[in-house]
Protein backbone atom coordinates (compact mmCIF):
# COMPACT_ATOMS: atom_id res chain seq x y z
CA UNK A 1 0.00 0.00 0.00
CA UNK A 2 2.79 2.38 0.99
CA UNK A 3 4.74 1.55 -2.17
CA UNK A 4 1.61 2.18 -4.26
CA UNK A 5 1.11 5.60 -2.64
CA UNK A 6 4.74 6.56 -3.20
CA UNK A 7 4.51 5.42 -6.84
CA UNK A 8 1.36 7.49 -7.26
CA UNK A 9 3.03 10.60 -5.82
CA UNK A 10 6.08 10.15 -8.04
CA UNK A 11 3.85 9.67 -11.10
CA UNK A 12 1.86 12.80 -10.17
CA UNK A 13 5.07 14.81 -9.96
CA UNK A 14 6.32 13.35 -13.25
CA UNK A 15 3.11 14.39 -15.02
CA UNK A 16 2.89 17.84 -13.38
CA UNK A 17 6.54 18.70 -14.04
CA UNK A 18 6.22 17.13 -17.50
CA UNK A 19 3.32 19.45 -18.32
CA UNK A 20 5.36 22.39 -17.06
CA UNK A 21 8.36 21.37 -19.19
CA UNK A 22 6.12 20.99 -22.25
CA UNK A 23 4.61 24.46 -21.83
CA UNK A 24 7.63 26.33 -20.42
CA UNK A 25 8.75 27.89 -23.70
CA UNK A 26 5.21 29.03 -24.47
CA UNK A 27 4.82 30.66 -21.06
CA UNK A 28 8.20 32.42 -21.29
CA UNK A 29 7.71 33.62 -24.88
CA UNK A 30 4.19 34.80 -24.03
CA UNK A 31 5.41 36.77 -21.03
CA UNK A 32 8.23 38.34 -23.07
CA UNK A 33 5.71 39.46 -25.72
CA UNK A 34 3.40 40.75 -22.99
CA UNK A 35 6.28 42.66 -21.40
CA UNK A 36 7.23 44.27 -24.72
CA UNK A 37 3.60 45.31 -25.29
CA UNK A 38 3.23 46.67 -21.77
CA UNK A 39 6.44 48.71 -22.04
CA UNK A 40 6.26 49.98 -25.62
CA UNK A 41 2.63 50.16 -26.75
CA UNK A 42 1.44 53.64 -25.87
CA UNK A 43 -1.74 53.48 -23.74
CA UNK A 44 -4.23 56.31 -23.41
CA UNK A 45 -5.48 57.08 -19.95
CA UNK A 46 -7.85 54.13 -19.71
CA UNK A 47 -10.26 55.69 -17.24
CA UNK A 48 -11.01 58.44 -19.74
CA UNK A 49 -11.97 56.09 -22.57
CA UNK A 50 -13.75 53.41 -20.53
CA UNK A 51 -16.33 55.70 -18.97
CA UNK A 52 -19.17 54.92 -21.38
CA UNK A 53 -20.83 51.54 -21.65
CA UNK A 54 -21.12 51.72 -25.44
CA UNK A 55 -19.60 49.45 -28.09
CA UNK A 56 -16.50 51.63 -28.50
CA UNK A 57 -15.80 51.63 -24.76
CA UNK A 58 -16.37 47.86 -24.59
CA UNK A 59 -14.01 47.26 -27.52
CA UNK A 60 -11.28 49.40 -25.96
CA UNK A 61 -11.72 47.65 -22.61
CA UNK A 62 -11.25 44.29 -24.36
CA UNK A 63 -8.17 45.44 -26.28
CA UNK A 64 -6.58 47.07 -23.22
CA UNK A 65 -7.27 43.93 -21.21
CA UNK A 66 -5.73 41.63 -23.83
CA UNK A 67 -2.59 43.81 -23.81
CA UNK A 68 -2.45 43.69 -20.03
CA UNK A 69 -1.28 41.19 -17.44
CA UNK A 70 -2.50 37.64 -16.81
CA UNK A 71 -2.84 37.59 -13.02
CA UNK A 72 -6.41 37.26 -11.70
CA UNK A 73 -5.74 39.33 -8.58
CA UNK A 74 -3.81 41.94 -10.57
CA UNK A 75 -6.69 42.20 -13.07
CA UNK A 76 -9.21 42.68 -10.25
CA UNK A 77 -7.06 45.36 -8.58
CA UNK A 78 -6.57 47.25 -11.86
CA UNK A 79 -10.29 46.86 -12.59
CA UNK A 80 -11.04 48.45 -9.24
CA UNK A 81 -8.86 51.45 -10.10
CA UNK A 82 -10.58 51.88 -13.49
CA UNK A 83 -14.02 51.54 -11.90
CA UNK A 84 -13.18 54.08 -9.19
CA UNK A 85 -12.09 56.59 -11.83
CA UNK A 86 -15.40 56.33 -13.68
CA UNK A 87 -15.24 53.27 -15.96
CA UNK A 88 -18.67 51.80 -16.70
CA UNK A 89 -19.43 48.53 -14.92
CA UNK A 90 -19.57 46.49 -18.13
CA UNK A 91 -16.23 47.90 -19.29
CA UNK A 92 -14.24 47.14 -16.16
CA UNK A 93 -15.73 43.61 -16.12
CA UNK A 94 -14.74 43.18 -19.80
CA UNK A 95 -11.26 44.48 -19.03
CA UNK A 96 -10.82 41.94 -16.21
CA UNK A 97 -11.97 39.03 -18.37
CA UNK A 98 -9.81 40.01 -21.36
CA UNK A 99 -6.71 40.49 -19.17
CA UNK A 100 -7.00 36.94 -17.83
CA UNK A 101 -8.42 35.04 -20.84
CA UNK A 102 -7.37 36.76 -24.08
CA UNK A 103 -3.65 37.17 -23.39
CA UNK A 104 -0.78 35.78 -25.45
CA UNK A 105 0.79 33.52 -22.81
CA UNK A 106 -2.52 31.82 -21.98
CA UNK A 107 -3.26 31.22 -25.67
CA UNK A 108 0.14 29.58 -26.21
CA UNK A 109 -0.35 27.35 -23.15
CA UNK A 110 -3.78 26.23 -24.38
CA UNK A 111 -2.40 25.53 -27.85
CA UNK A 112 0.46 23.39 -26.47
CA UNK A 113 -1.45 21.48 -23.77
CA UNK A 114 -4.95 21.20 -25.21
CA UNK A 115 -4.77 21.84 -28.96
CA UNK A 116 -5.83 24.39 -31.56
CA UNK A 117 -9.53 23.66 -31.15
CA UNK A 118 -9.43 24.81 -27.54
CA UNK A 119 -7.43 27.91 -28.52
CA UNK A 120 -10.03 28.90 -31.13
CA UNK A 121 -12.82 28.25 -28.62
CA UNK A 122 -11.02 30.31 -25.99
CA UNK A 123 -10.54 33.32 -28.28
CA UNK A 124 -13.84 33.20 -30.18
CA UNK A 125 -15.79 32.21 -27.07
CA UNK A 126 -14.05 34.93 -25.07
CA UNK A 127 -15.24 37.62 -27.47
CA UNK A 128 -18.76 36.15 -27.48
CA UNK A 129 -18.68 35.94 -23.68
CA UNK A 130 -17.83 39.63 -23.38
CA UNK A 131 -20.66 40.53 -25.76
CA UNK A 132 -23.18 38.34 -23.89
CA UNK A 133 -21.98 39.68 -20.54
CA UNK A 134 -22.39 43.26 -21.77
CA UNK A 135 -25.95 42.51 -22.87
CA UNK A 136 -26.83 40.88 -19.53
CA UNK A 137 -25.34 43.77 -17.55
CA UNK A 138 -27.24 46.35 -19.60
CA UNK A 139 -30.49 44.41 -19.09
CA UNK A 140 -30.10 43.54 -15.41
CA UNK A 141 -27.86 46.18 -13.81
CA UNK A 142 -29.68 47.42 -10.68
CA UNK A 143 -30.16 51.18 -10.88
CA UNK A 144 -27.48 53.12 -8.99
CA UNK A 145 -25.95 49.91 -7.51
CA UNK A 146 -22.49 50.50 -8.94
CA UNK A 147 -22.69 54.30 -8.68
CA UNK A 148 -23.40 54.10 -4.95
CA UNK A 149 -20.61 51.56 -4.48
CA UNK A 150 -18.21 53.73 -6.49
CA UNK A 151 -18.84 56.68 -4.19
CA UNK A 152 -18.46 54.52 -1.08
CA UNK A 153 -15.26 52.93 -2.44
CA UNK A 154 -13.72 56.30 -3.30
CA UNK A 155 -14.64 57.71 0.10
CA UNK A 156 -13.29 54.66 1.95
CA UNK A 157 -10.02 54.71 0.03
CA UNK A 158 -9.72 58.45 0.66
CA UNK A 159 -10.34 58.00 4.39
CA UNK A 160 -7.77 55.21 4.55
CA UNK A 161 -5.24 57.10 2.43
CA UNK A 162 -5.32 54.46 -0.33
CA UNK A 163 -3.89 55.63 -3.67
CA UNK A 164 -3.49 53.78 -6.95
CA UNK A 165 -0.12 53.04 -8.48
CA UNK A 166 0.02 55.35 -11.55
CA UNK A 167 1.83 52.69 -13.61
CA UNK A 168 -0.43 49.68 -13.06
CA UNK A 169 -3.52 50.80 -11.13
CA UNK A 170 -2.96 48.52 -8.13
CA UNK A 171 -2.89 49.83 -4.57
CA UNK A 172 0.15 51.98 -3.79
CA UNK A 173 2.23 51.52 -0.62
CA UNK A 174 3.95 54.11 1.55
CA UNK A 175 7.35 52.45 1.31
CA UNK A 176 7.34 52.85 -2.49
CA UNK A 177 6.59 56.55 -2.79
CA UNK A 178 8.22 59.51 -4.52
CA UNK A 179 7.59 63.24 -4.47
CA UNK A 180 7.41 64.81 -7.94
CA UNK A 181 8.90 68.16 -8.90
CA UNK A 182 5.42 69.61 -8.49
CA UNK A 183 5.22 68.44 -4.88
CA UNK A 184 2.76 65.57 -5.57
CA UNK A 185 3.36 62.32 -3.68
CA UNK A 186 3.00 59.21 -5.85
CA UNK A 187 2.73 55.76 -4.32
CA UNK A 188 3.57 52.50 -6.08
CA UNK A 189 2.61 48.90 -5.36
CA UNK A 190 6.17 47.56 -5.63
CA UNK A 191 9.77 48.49 -6.25
CA UNK A 192 9.36 47.25 -9.83
CA UNK A 193 6.51 49.67 -10.59
CA UNK A 194 8.39 52.54 -8.95
CA UNK A 195 11.30 51.76 -11.25
CA UNK A 196 8.90 51.65 -14.21
CA UNK A 197 7.84 55.20 -13.37
CA UNK A 198 11.47 56.32 -13.05
CA UNK A 199 12.21 54.78 -16.43
CA UNK A 200 9.25 56.50 -18.09
CA UNK A 201 10.25 59.97 -16.94
CA UNK A 202 13.87 59.43 -17.96
CA UNK A 203 13.11 57.98 -21.42
CA UNK A 204 14.18 59.55 -24.65
CA UNK A 205 13.21 58.66 -28.21
CA UNK A 206 10.88 55.99 -29.61
CA UNK A 207 10.70 52.26 -29.06
CA UNK A 208 13.22 51.48 -31.83
CA UNK A 209 15.80 53.69 -30.16
CA UNK A 210 14.93 52.21 -26.78
CA UNK A 211 15.48 48.64 -27.97
CA UNK A 212 18.92 49.62 -29.29
CA UNK A 213 19.94 50.72 -25.78
CA UNK A 214 20.48 48.91 -22.51
CA UNK A 215 17.90 51.23 -20.96
CA UNK A 216 15.19 49.83 -23.24
CA UNK A 217 16.02 46.23 -22.41
CA UNK A 218 16.21 47.09 -18.72
CA UNK A 219 12.56 48.23 -18.95
CA UNK A 220 11.55 44.95 -20.57
CA UNK A 221 13.51 42.95 -17.99
CA UNK A 222 11.86 44.84 -15.16
CA UNK A 223 8.38 44.26 -16.62
CA UNK A 224 9.16 40.58 -17.29
CA UNK A 225 10.23 40.12 -13.68
CA UNK A 226 7.01 41.79 -12.48
CA UNK A 227 4.87 39.54 -14.70
CA UNK A 228 6.54 36.42 -13.27
CA UNK A 229 6.21 37.64 -9.70
CA UNK A 230 2.43 37.88 -10.11
CA UNK A 231 1.71 34.51 -11.68
CA UNK A 232 4.43 32.00 -10.79
CA UNK A 233 2.58 30.57 -7.76
CA UNK A 234 -0.59 30.03 -9.81
CA UNK A 235 1.37 28.32 -12.58
CA UNK A 236 3.36 25.98 -10.31
CA UNK A 237 0.28 25.13 -8.23
CA UNK A 238 -1.80 24.48 -11.33
CA UNK A 239 0.71 22.08 -12.86
CA UNK A 240 1.36 20.16 -9.65
CA UNK A 241 -2.35 19.91 -8.77
CA UNK A 242 -3.14 18.67 -12.28
CA UNK A 243 -0.67 15.79 -11.88
CA UNK A 244 -2.24 14.71 -8.58
CA UNK A 245 -5.79 15.05 -9.97
CA UNK A 246 -4.92 12.86 -12.97
CA UNK A 247 -3.36 10.13 -10.82
CA UNK A 248 -5.52 10.13 -7.70
CA UNK A 249 -9.05 11.19 -8.76
CA UNK A 250 -10.87 8.02 -9.90
CA UNK A 251 -12.88 8.02 -13.12
CA UNK A 252 -16.21 7.52 -11.31
CA UNK A 253 -15.87 10.98 -9.75
CA UNK A 254 -15.83 12.65 -13.16
CA UNK A 255 -18.64 10.39 -14.38
CA UNK A 256 -20.73 11.40 -11.35
CA UNK A 257 -20.11 15.14 -11.61
CA UNK A 258 -20.33 15.40 -15.40
CA UNK A 259 -23.20 13.61 -17.16
CA UNK A 260 -21.93 11.39 -19.95
CA UNK A 261 -23.48 11.11 -23.41
CA UNK A 262 -24.69 13.37 -26.20
CA UNK A 263 -27.30 16.08 -26.45
CA UNK A 264 -27.86 19.70 -25.49
CA UNK A 265 -28.79 18.92 -21.89
CA UNK A 266 -25.53 17.00 -21.38
CA UNK A 267 -23.51 19.89 -22.84
CA UNK A 268 -25.37 22.41 -20.67
CA UNK A 269 -24.86 20.39 -17.47
CA UNK A 270 -21.17 19.91 -18.24
CA UNK A 271 -20.70 23.65 -18.88
CA UNK A 272 -22.43 24.60 -15.61
CA UNK A 273 -20.44 21.97 -13.69
CA UNK A 274 -17.18 23.17 -15.30
CA UNK A 275 -17.73 26.68 -13.94
CA UNK A 276 -18.76 25.30 -10.53
CA UNK A 277 -15.57 23.20 -10.28
CA UNK A 278 -13.52 26.30 -11.20
CA UNK A 279 -15.16 28.34 -8.42
CA UNK A 280 -14.14 25.69 -5.88
CA UNK A 281 -10.71 24.88 -7.35
CA UNK A 282 -8.82 27.89 -5.89
CA UNK A 283 -6.61 27.79 -9.01
CA UNK A 284 -6.59 31.02 -10.98
CA UNK A 285 -4.79 32.73 -13.79
CA UNK A 286 -2.88 30.40 -16.12
CA UNK A 287 -2.77 27.66 -13.49
CA UNK A 288 -6.20 26.42 -14.52
CA UNK A 289 -4.99 25.32 -17.99
CA UNK A 290 -3.10 22.20 -16.74
CA UNK A 291 -6.08 21.53 -14.43
CA UNK A 292 -8.27 21.67 -17.57
CA UNK A 293 -6.00 19.01 -19.13
CA UNK A 294 -6.84 16.77 -16.15
CA UNK A 295 -10.57 17.37 -16.70
CA UNK A 296 -10.25 16.63 -20.42
CA UNK A 297 -8.33 13.44 -19.66
CA UNK A 298 -11.09 12.47 -17.21
CA UNK A 299 -13.66 12.50 -20.00
CA UNK A 300 -15.23 15.88 -19.25
CA UNK A 301 -16.89 17.31 -22.35
CA UNK A 302 -15.56 20.12 -24.54
CA UNK A 303 -18.16 22.50 -23.08
CA UNK A 304 -17.19 21.66 -19.50
CA UNK A 305 -13.45 22.17 -20.10
CA UNK A 306 -13.87 25.48 -21.95
CA UNK A 307 -16.26 26.82 -19.31
CA UNK A 308 -13.75 25.81 -16.62
CA UNK A 309 -10.91 27.71 -18.34
CA UNK A 310 -13.06 30.85 -18.60
CA UNK A 311 -13.91 30.89 -14.89
CA UNK A 312 -10.68 31.98 -13.17
CA UNK A 313 -12.27 35.31 -12.16
CA UNK A 314 -14.83 33.73 -9.86
CA UNK A 315 -12.71 31.38 -7.75
CA UNK A 316 -13.39 31.71 -4.02
CA UNK A 317 -10.23 33.77 -3.26
CA UNK A 318 -11.09 36.23 -6.06
CA UNK A 319 -14.72 36.46 -4.92
CA UNK A 320 -13.44 37.40 -1.47
CA UNK A 321 -11.49 40.29 -3.03
CA UNK A 322 -14.69 41.51 -4.74
CA UNK A 323 -16.42 41.39 -1.35
CA UNK A 324 -13.67 43.47 0.27
CA UNK A 325 -13.70 46.03 -2.53
CA UNK A 326 -17.38 46.35 -3.37
CA UNK A 327 -19.43 44.57 -0.70
CA UNK A 328 -21.64 41.47 -0.76
CA UNK A 329 -24.26 42.77 -3.23
CA UNK A 330 -21.83 43.62 -5.99
CA UNK A 331 -19.84 40.42 -5.36
CA UNK A 332 -23.04 38.38 -5.78
CA UNK A 333 -23.94 40.33 -8.92
CA UNK A 334 -20.50 39.79 -10.51
CA UNK A 335 -20.62 36.08 -9.58
CA UNK A 336 -24.09 35.70 -11.11
CA UNK A 337 -23.26 37.53 -14.35
CA UNK A 338 -19.90 35.78 -14.85
CA UNK A 339 -21.27 32.34 -13.93
CA UNK A 340 -24.13 32.57 -16.44
CA UNK A 341 -22.02 34.02 -19.26
CA UNK A 342 -19.14 31.58 -18.74
CA UNK A 343 -21.40 28.52 -18.66
CA UNK A 344 -23.44 29.76 -21.64
CA UNK A 345 -20.32 30.51 -23.71
CA UNK A 346 -18.84 27.07 -22.99
CA UNK A 347 -22.14 25.47 -24.00
CA UNK A 348 -22.34 27.60 -27.16
CA UNK A 349 -18.78 26.68 -28.20
CA UNK A 350 -19.55 22.96 -28.02
CA UNK A 351 -22.78 23.40 -30.03
CA UNK A 352 -20.94 25.46 -32.66
CA UNK A 353 -17.92 23.17 -32.87
CA UNK A 354 -20.18 20.13 -33.02
CA UNK A 355 -22.08 21.67 -35.94
CA UNK A 356 -18.75 22.31 -37.69
CA UNK A 357 -17.56 18.80 -36.74
CA UNK A 358 -14.33 20.09 -35.16
CA UNK A 359 -14.82 18.97 -31.56
CA UNK A 360 -11.51 17.21 -30.78
CA UNK A 361 -11.60 13.45 -30.33
CA UNK A 362 -9.95 12.36 -27.10
CA UNK A 363 -9.97 8.65 -27.92
CA UNK A 364 -7.10 8.83 -30.41
CA UNK A 365 -4.56 10.51 -28.12
CA UNK A 366 -2.22 9.30 -25.42
CA UNK A 367 -3.21 9.70 -21.79
CA UNK A 368 -1.05 11.87 -19.51
CA UNK A 369 0.40 8.74 -17.89
CA UNK A 370 1.37 7.25 -21.26
CA UNK A 371 3.22 10.32 -22.49
CA UNK A 372 7.00 10.75 -22.39
CA UNK A 373 7.74 14.36 -21.53
CA UNK A 374 11.51 14.70 -21.49
CA UNK A 375 12.91 13.95 -24.93
CA UNK A 376 15.41 15.53 -27.31
CA UNK A 377 12.71 17.09 -29.50
CA UNK A 378 11.47 20.53 -30.56
CA UNK A 379 10.25 21.23 -27.00
CA UNK A 380 13.79 20.76 -25.68
CA UNK A 381 15.29 23.22 -28.17
CA UNK A 382 12.49 25.79 -27.78
CA UNK A 383 12.93 25.62 -24.01
CA UNK A 384 16.68 26.21 -24.39
CA UNK A 385 15.99 29.35 -26.45
CA UNK A 386 13.29 30.51 -24.02
CA UNK A 387 15.46 29.92 -20.93
CA UNK A 388 18.34 31.78 -22.60
CA UNK A 389 16.06 34.75 -23.38
CA UNK A 390 14.68 34.68 -19.84
CA UNK A 391 18.21 34.55 -18.42
CA UNK A 392 19.26 37.50 -20.60
CA UNK A 393 16.36 39.69 -19.40
CA UNK A 394 16.93 38.80 -15.75
CA UNK A 395 20.68 39.40 -16.12
CA UNK A 396 20.04 42.86 -17.60
CA UNK A 397 17.71 43.67 -14.73
CA UNK A 398 19.95 42.24 -11.98
CA UNK A 399 23.04 44.04 -13.27
CA UNK A 400 21.01 47.21 -13.76
CA UNK A 401 22.27 47.67 -17.32
CA UNK A 402 20.78 50.97 -18.44
CA UNK A 403 18.76 51.50 -15.26
CA UNK A 404 17.96 55.14 -14.49
CA UNK A 405 20.27 56.63 -11.85
CA UNK A 406 23.83 55.73 -10.94
CA UNK A 407 23.26 55.65 -7.17
CA UNK A 408 21.31 53.19 -5.06
CA UNK A 409 19.05 54.43 -2.28
CA UNK A 410 20.45 52.65 0.84
CA UNK A 411 16.96 52.37 2.39
CA UNK A 412 14.78 50.89 -0.37
CA UNK A 413 17.43 49.84 -2.92
CA UNK A 414 15.93 51.98 -5.68
CA UNK A 415 18.31 53.42 -8.26
CA UNK A 416 18.44 57.20 -8.18
CA UNK A 417 20.61 60.09 -9.36
CA UNK A 418 22.18 63.11 -7.69
CA UNK A 419 19.16 65.38 -8.24
CA UNK A 420 17.12 63.92 -5.37
CA UNK A 421 17.42 64.23 -1.59
CA UNK A 422 20.89 63.49 -0.19
CA UNK A 423 22.91 63.64 3.01
CA UNK A 424 26.46 62.98 4.15
CA UNK A 425 27.17 60.43 6.89
CA UNK A 426 30.68 59.50 8.09
CA UNK A 427 32.18 61.25 5.09
CA UNK A 428 30.01 59.33 2.56
CA UNK A 429 27.26 61.03 0.55
CA UNK A 430 24.05 59.02 0.12
CA UNK A 431 21.30 59.75 -2.41
CA UNK A 432 17.62 58.91 -1.90
CA UNK A 433 14.60 58.35 -4.14
CA UNK A 434 12.31 60.26 -1.76
CA UNK A 435 12.27 62.38 1.38
CA UNK A 436 10.66 59.44 3.17
CA UNK A 437 13.70 57.23 2.57
CA UNK A 438 16.00 60.05 3.65
CA UNK A 439 14.06 60.38 6.92
CA UNK A 440 14.30 56.63 7.48
CA UNK A 441 18.06 56.83 7.07
CA UNK A 442 18.29 59.77 9.48
CA UNK A 443 16.28 57.83 12.08
CA UNK A 444 18.48 54.71 11.87
CA UNK A 445 21.73 55.44 10.01
CA UNK A 446 23.49 52.45 11.60
CA UNK A 447 21.06 50.11 9.80
CA UNK A 448 21.54 51.54 6.30
CA UNK A 449 25.07 52.96 6.22
CA UNK A 450 27.97 50.87 4.99
CA UNK A 451 26.89 50.08 1.43
CA UNK A 452 28.64 51.91 -1.39
CA UNK A 453 26.06 54.42 -2.69
CA UNK A 454 27.48 54.49 -6.22
CA UNK A 455 26.52 51.47 -8.30
CA UNK A 456 29.44 49.60 -9.82
CA UNK A 457 29.33 48.45 -13.40
CA UNK A 458 27.94 50.00 -16.61
CA UNK A 459 26.92 53.62 -16.28
CA UNK A 460 23.27 54.41 -16.43
CA UNK A 461 23.88 57.13 -18.96
CA UNK A 462 23.31 54.49 -21.62
CA UNK A 463 19.59 54.94 -21.13
CA UNK A 464 19.91 58.66 -22.01
CA UNK A 465 22.27 58.56 -24.97
CA UNK A 466 19.75 58.09 -27.76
Amino acid sequence: MQATLVDGILESLRIGIGFLWTAAWAIIMGLVITSLVQVYVSKERMAEVLGDGDLQGLTKATVFGAASSGCSFGAVAIGKGLFKKGAHAVNFLAFMFASTNLIVELGLMILILLGWEFLVAELLGGVILIAVMALIVHLTLPENLFENVREELSQRDYDQGVTEDPTCGMEGKDEYSVVTDGGETLKFCSEGCLETYQQEISSRGGWRDELLSWGGWYKVGNQYRKEWSMIWTDIVAGFLISGFVIVFVPQWVWNTLFIQGDGLLVSAENAVMGVAIAVLSFVGSMGNVPFAVALWGGGVSFAGVIAFVYADLITIPVLNVYRKYYGWKVMAYILGVFFVTMAFSGFLMEVLFDALDIVPNLAGGQTASEQTYFELNYTFYLNLIAFALSGFLLYVYRRGLGAPGEYRDPVCGMRTDDSGPSLTHDGETYYFCSKRCKRSFEDRPEKFAGEQPRIAGPASSQSHDH
